[in-house]
Order: C-alpha cells, then sequence, then structure tokens
C-alpha cells in the first residue's frame, strides 16, 4: 500500500471524496444526485420554438424544432417508437456513446450496417419544450437512418435462415426473436415515412410548417409590392384585347375603350392568380372597392418596380403567347394548365396548409 505521503494532491482529493462519501446516507447520495442533475440539465438550454405530437401507426412520439429549425424527436417516445423501454438501461446512459453511437445501436449484429451519415445524426441534444419541460432529443432524421439499420439487419437474418449450416441457421434465429420486435416496429414507421419524409411529418405535428410558409409568403409580399402607386401606363395593350375577343369568338372593334366586364375576369385568373401566393391577396388589400365596386387604381400598380412589375409584364407576355397559339378559348385553357396547372395547385396547397395570413 503506498505511503499516504508520497501520494499526489489529486490522488489525496480522490481517496478523501471517496472516504467522504462512504460516510453520506442513501437519501443524502440521492439529494447530491438530484442537484449533479439539476446541475448538468440547467444553464442555458434552447427552447422550441414548435413542439407537438406525432403520431405514426400506433406510436406517437413528442416532436419539437428549435429556432434554428433542427427537427428533434424526444428521446423517450423516440425508444418507444421503436419498440424500446423508453429510459435507457441502468449504467447505459442516455447521453453516453461508444465509438460515436448511443447506447441503443451498441449491439455487434449492428454494427456492420451503420453509416458514417448516421453516426453524424447520433449526438444527443438537452433541450425544453416551449412549456420549459426539459427533455433529451434526437435529430428526427435518425429515426429513418435507424429503421434502415434494422430493416438490412432483416435481411441479413433472412438470407442466413435461408442457408443449409444448421449452426448458422440457430444463430439466426436467435438474433431475430431477440430483435423480432424492434424489426417489426421499424416496417411500421417506415411504412408512415413512404407517405411523407420525417420531416414533413414533424413540421405538420409541430405546426412549424404553416408559421415557415408564412414567413416565406410574407418575405415575397414585401419584394413583390410597392409602398406606393407605380405610375399609370397602358399596361394591357390592344392586341391583348384582341385575342381575347379572338378566343372567345366575340366582335373586336379596334379603338374601343370599352371592354365586356369578363375581360376583368379574365386577367384576375389568368394573369394574377399566378403570380406568387399572397400577391394578388395583398394588391386587393391595398386598393379596396369603393361603395360603387371600384378602385381608384390598377391593381398592377401597386407591385414594385424591380420585382412585381416585370414578373407581371412577363405573365403579359406569357398569356398573349398561349392566347395567340389557340384557335378556342378551350384550347387556351388547355395550353394554360400545362403551363400553369402545377403552379396553381402549389398556391392552393401552400394557403390550404398556412394559418391565417397577417403582416
Amino acid at each position: 500500500m503506498a505511503d499516504e505521503t508520497s501520494l499526489t494532491h489529486t490522488e489525496r482529493g480522490s481517496k478523501g471524496g471517496e472516504a467522504r462519501a462512504a460516510k453520506l446516507s442513501t437519501e443524502q447520495k440521492k439529494s447530491i444526485g438530484r442537484l449533479a442533475a439539476e446541475a448538468r440539465w440547467g444553464g442555458d438550454l434552447p427552447q422550441a420554438s414548435h413542439d407537438g405530437p406525432l403520431q405514426i401507426g400506433d406510436a406517437v412520439l413528442a416532436a419539437a424544432v428549435l429556432p434554428n429549425g433542427k427537427r428533434l424527436l424526444s428521446q423517450g417516445t423516440f425508444l418507444q417508437a421503436l419498440g424500446r423501454s423508453r429510459t435507457p438501461k441502468a449504467g447505459t446512459g442516455g447521453l453516453s456513446t461508444v465509438d460515436g453511437l448511443p447506447f441503443f445501436l451498441q449491439a455487434e449484429v449492428l454494427k456492420p450496417f451503420i453509416t458514417d451519415e448516421l453516426r453524424l445524426s447520433t449526438t444527443p441534444v438537452i433541450f425544453r419544450f416551449k412549456g420549459g419541460h426539459r427533455a433529451v432529443g434526437y435529430d428526427a432524421l435518425l429515426l429513418p437512418m435507424v429503421c434502415q439499420v434494422y430493416q438490412r439487419l432483416h435481411a441479413s437474418l433472412t438470407a442466413r435462415l435461408a442457408g443449409t449450416d444448421e449452426a448458422e441457421i440457430a444463430q439466426a434465429r436467435k438474433i431475430y426473436n431477440q430483435y423480432k420486435h424492434i424489426i417489426d416496429a421499424c416496417a411500421t414507421l417506415e411504412s408512415g415515412f413512404a407517405q411523407r419524409g420525417i420531416i414533413a411529418l414533424v413540421d405538420d405535428a409541430t405546426g412549424y410548417r404553416g408559421d415557415q410558409l408564412k414567413e416565406d409568403v410574407l418575405r415575397v409580399i414585401a419584394a413583390y409590392m410597392s409602398p406606393t402607386l407605380f405610375p399609370w401606363t397602358t399596361k394591357f395593350k390592344p392586341p391583348f384585347f384582341e385575342e381575347i375577343y379572338r378566343i372567345h369568338g366575340w366582335e373586336y372593334k379596334p379603338g374601343s375603350a370599352k371592354h365586356p366586364q369578363y375581360t376583368g375576369t379574365f386577367i384576375t385568373k389568368y394573369v394574377y392568380e399566378p403570380l406568387p401566393p399572397g400577391v394578388l391577396e395583398e394588391m386587393k388589400t391595398r386598393l379596396p372597392k369603393n361603395e360603387s365596386g371600384n378602385r381608384k387604381a390598377k391593381l398592377w400598380q401597386t407591385l414594385s418596380a424591380d420585382t412585381g412589375i416585370p414578373h407581371l409584364d412577363r405573365q403579359i407576355a406569357d398569356i398573349q403567347l398561349l392566347m395567340e397559339l389557340s384557335d378556342t378559348k378551350e384550347e387556351f385553357l388547355r395550353h394554360f394548365e400545362r403551363k400553369f396547372g402545377k403552379q396553381l395547385q402549389l398556391r392552393f396547397q401552400l394557403f390550404k396548409d398556412m394559418p391565417e395570413l397577417t403582416a
């Protein structure tokens, strides 16, 4: 046994700490443990800007989005969705890693199927939900990658079970029975991912997608709108109206300043509506109709000179070209659908997914 006088300061401190710990009661040790946990979990933890329950099959995961846009799934529900205990086994530690892998991926049978990309996504994140509750989370992208590991394990075991070596078959069957519940859980989860990606699922569950869409729309509106009215000019020229008349089978009278009321509806539907989501609505808000049903200026005069007006000019030119290529209104509608159909469907989906738009 080493002489006490030969011990270093660190060694003496360590031995003293062990001696003091041995004298502590169980309750005192628990109290110290709680204080240590508070210290470890306290501090300036990132707090989720959005959170909510995410259901995939029978599994319900606690999803959250941090202010930097990182999508997280709480460790407890992450494990439960995989068919594991919500808490790590004693001694493994929820934050511990071996070779850069969390405790639930450290089994030797899994390591051949673990990619470098997966390793980069396994760092646990300590954060707070919106309500202040502290939690350990994982990058949401980790869940589908973990499921892929177990599906690869399943494929490997299936191949081994189809072999002829009895010892190999017995070993494969033992491993399969041990991990069957996780393999089955992953198959269910992957069917959910096939419908929509995990990021989209988290965004829907937490409401993050809607808020992001709203911010994107507001940025576009800010770029397209002018703080003052653009000077009036002849924006829709006679050849444009002549084509409207022709595809509808109407008689066009050159020089006439009056047009059927439907031409305004036509311009709104085929020129203004294909502009980015929110722009037409903002144009109407800024130029409301008076009691007589008229506006004090043209809608397009609310657009900005550097972004809104150039896009409008391109849209007018495109619609005029489509009309020139068409013999009838029906043919024009087919051309329009081919060119702008997907764009208008996206516009509809954006407004469907987005919360009420307010500047």
